[in-house]
């Protein structure tokens, strides 16, 4: 499993962010603090969306890598 600089995986990054939304709905927090989560929320979220990114752009290619061994298979059963 891939792992960020600060050892957080993917699925760890997604939990802090819901940990995040669920302190910033409670109001029970201070400004200061509020802007702080804020802060990191931003951080894991780019993080994420980043991985997303990287993930959906390899099953594109691992697709197309398929979808040409099967029309080569193809070709050559002609």
């Amino acid at each position: 499993m891939s792992k960020k600089k600060n050892g957080n995986s993917f699925e760890d990054s997604l939990a802090r962010l819901e940990e995040i939304s669920q302190l910033l709905d409670s109001q029970e927090i201070g400004l200061d603090e509020a802007i702080c989560l804020y802060e990191e929320g931003i951080e894991l979220s780019k993080y994420c969306y980043e991985k997303l990114k990287q993930a959906e752009l390899k099953v594109t290619t691992l697709r197309k890598n398929l979808e040409g061994e099967i029309e080569e298979e193809n070709t050559f059963e002609d």
